[in-house]
């Protein structure tokens, strides 16, 4: 692929994912969803229950980067209906993640970058 990316914590900069594994892309979440990530993303065992916000009406599990304890995205475990696509996937906040892209060797803001079109919702 063109844009090859690593997905790293703004926080340590430690490496959490990449765009092999990138699945789809939620903006009105911000985030990017993916399949898989690194051993460096840990997940809280207790589920968040939404009150009001985003996640209202959903629960999910917060995860966090191993390295510095930041919390860079969620888990939904369950949703409302709108959402309900993302359930189980590993859904990455882009103001918390940087993008290093390997083909430019350059670090990015994820939220200055939109990969190409992907979709969960059919």
């Amino acid at each position: 692929p063109e844009e090859c990316a690593m997905f790293q914590c703004c926080g340590c900069r430690a490496v959490l994912g990449d765009s092999l594994h990138l699945c789809a892309q939620e903006p009105r979440l911000g985030v990017l969803v993916c399949f898989k990530v690194t051993n460096g993303v840990t997940w809280e065992e207790s589920l968040v229950i939404g009150l009001e916000g985003f996640p209202l009406g959903c629960a999910c599990y917060s995860l966090s980067c191993q390295s510095c304890g930041w919390i860079v995205g969620f888990i939904l475990y369950s949703a409302t209906r709108d959402l309900a696509h993302l359930r189980g996937f590993f859904c990455l906040f882009k103001d918390r993640i940087l993008c290093y892209l390997l083909k430019k060797q350059i670090t990015i803001e994820a939220t200055n970058i939109n990969f190409p079109a992907l979709t969960l919702n059919g």
